[in-house]
């Protein structure tokens, strides 16, 4: 009997062993769970190095595709002229002549500065309070002007884009295959044009399409609210242009 009262209470400190063992493991995971979710997860980047191009350059302005057609306003900043120009840079779709496609690159370099204005100064209405009152879109006594900011504006500032100069030019030959992807095999030319503008220009060109904003706008209260929405709206874009905002 003393026999197994002894095997018994053997037994049964082996049980608790057990039991306080396995209580610290499922403690010490919960723990350090909780320290690795409470950690910032690092950010992992991975180079594309199997993209695979439907053509091949055939000719080309330059041996080195230039860096400023992807970011023109870090290529700008590299140069050390960001005090004093800005850059803004457009690159077109194949086109059957270089010729055609450098002309429209030049052409949409310069319709995208406006554009830029355009669309900032209806950010800038949009996501201020008083803005947002302005251009109610449930108020059909805003249709004038809602309309005028998202069809009418970017066409009205191309005009007041003045000093705007083609800086660079790139264009490329393509031969698109469709052993590579493409949807038949043809001749392409592409082109990038980069545009450097004062930058002391620019703000003019912004504080003047913000004027046109406002001429269109006749209630007292409405303009006061859209005036308030746009205050600094020169110096909010250039900032925004640096990545400051």
């Amino acid at each position: 009997m003393r026999v197994q009262n002894l095997n018994f209470l053997k037994s049964k400190k082996k049980i608790t062993f057990f039991l306080v063992v396995s209580f610290l493991i499922t403690l010490l995971m919960v723990v350090v769970s909780g320290c690795s979710s409470s950690s910032p997860s690092k950010r992992t980047e991975v180079e594309n190095k199997n993209i695979q191009k439907d053509f091949e350059v055939r000719d080309a302005s330059d041996t080195i595709r230039p860096g400023w057609i992807a970011d023109a306003m870090d290529w700008g900043k590299e140069q050390k002229e960001s005090d004093q120009y800005r850059f803004f840079a457009f690159e077109t779709t194949p086109k059957v002549d270089r010729e055609t496609a450098c002309d429209l690159a030049k052409t949409n370099a310069r319709a995208d500065i406006a554009s830029e204005i355009a669309t900032f100064i209806e950010k800038q209405i949009g996501s201020s309070k008083e803005g947002s009152a302005s251009i109610d879109p449930n108020n059909p006594d805003t249709r004038g002007l809602r309309e005028f900011i998202e069809v009418t504006l970017a066409e009205k500032t191309k005009a007041l884009i003045h000093g705007a100069q083609v800086f660079k030019t790139y264009w490329e030959k393509r031969q698109y295959l469709q052993s590579k992807g493409a949807k038949r095999d043809y001749i392409g030319y592409t082109c990038a044009a980069l545009i450097r503008i004062e930058r002391e220009r620019v703000k003019q060109a912004v504080e003047e399409a913000a004027n046109h904003v406002l001429k269109k706008v006749d209630d007292p209260q409405t303009k006061d609210n859209v005036k308030k929405a746009l205050k600094d709206v020169s110096e909010n874009f250039d900032k925004a242009k640096q990545g400051l905002i």
